[in-house]
């Protein structure tokens, strides 16, 4: 495993960051069949347990997740390992009042059971409160060493650069692989000029990139068939980018998802790929792509094939 900065901190996180939205069963606002199945507390911690085994220190969470519980069973599996973690977890925007944020932190760390998160994001903006006063409470917090760095997820170029105003901020989450790439617009140029790790998630696109849905037989039968890129139409022009890809792991003996994240981690920018799984085989596939090697033949035929592919999607 290879380990990177994170923004201008002396904080160093694992190039892949186990992502656990899954654990805790998708977000807390989700519900029915847009939830993801969980899979038992005790599978999950020692999932965990193996990543840290791995090489992966660096942890992303968030209070939304399953309503707290996602942050629960990183706190159970993190318990006598926390020191040698990178923990990030995100505050939701509903809780962006200086005195809810007090609130969310203190509910975080007793979850997380430890006293300091490496990472703090901001999981969304919300218009309707002062970016100005969420930033100086964090700042506040950071201060007092209760959070040691500070992040912003889903957040639009202008919205970092209004948030900066106020704050030191050393990471962003947006959402990025080869079938979302806005962020290369203005986004990735910015924060490398002004030193913020970028930290994607859904990097295997809800396993569209792993293949999943280009085999014989697939059907999307959960809450992603009410997704637009996953509608039949979609799946269908993503194929050409599937078989570009397949073509690229064959000779390798790799795996569709070890292509895809490689290819994020040769992007300029990205510091870490989150990737997320409740499946432990999967999961020890998707870390050796750190190292799968793309020829620049070979990242610059996925460059074009996923650009001709995106400018063809109804989304």
């Amino acid at each position: 495993m290879e380990y990177v900065r994170l923004g201008q901190t002396d904080i160093n996180v694992s190039r892949i960051t186990f992502g656990t939205m899954e654990l805790g069963g998708g977000n807390a606002f989700s519900w029915g069949t847009d939830r993801w199945e969980v899979k038992s507390d005790e599978e999950n911690i020692n999932l965990i347990r193996t990543a840290y085994e791995n090489g992966v220190t660096s942890i992303d969470t968030a209070e939304l997740y399953g309503a707290g519980h996602s942050e629960e069973v990183v706190g159970r599996a993190l318990r006598d390992i926390r020191k040698d973690c990178v923990l990030a977890t995100k505050i939701s925007p509903h809780h962006l009042r200086p005195k809810d944020i007090r609130t969310a932190v203190a509910q975080s760390l007793f979850r997380l059971k430890t006293d300091y998160i490496d990472l703090y994001y901001i999981h969304s903006p919300n218009k309707d409160i002062p970016i100005e006063d969420t930033m100086a409470e964090l700042t506040k917090l950071k201060e007092e060493g209760i959070i040691r760095a500070i992040g912003v997820s889903n957040f639009s170029l202008d919205q970092l650069k209004e948030a900066m105003e106020f704050a030191r901020i050393d990471a962003i989450q947006p959402e990025y692989h080869l079938l979302q790439r806005k962020i290369e617009q203005d986004l990735r140029d910015f924060c490398a000029e002004h030193s913020i790790s970028i930290l994607n998630f859904n990097s295997l696109a809800k396993g569209i990139l792993a293949g999943a849905y280009h085999k014989e037989g697939s059907e999307v039968t959960d809450f992603r068939k009410n997704k637009p890129i996953f509608q039949p139409e979609n799946l269908r022009k993503c194929e050409e980018l599937i078989q570009a890809m397949r073509e690229i792991a064959e000779p390798k003996g790799a795996a569709l998802s070890q292509i895809a994240i490689q290819w994020l981690l040769l992007q300029k920018g990205l510091t870490s790929a989150i990737v997320g799984t409740q499946n432990e085989k999967h999961f020890l596939e998707n870390l050796k792509a750190v190292d799968v090697k793309l020829t620049d033949e070979e990242a610059a035929k996925l460059d074009a094939v996923s650009r001709r592919v995106l400018d063809s999607l109804a989304l």
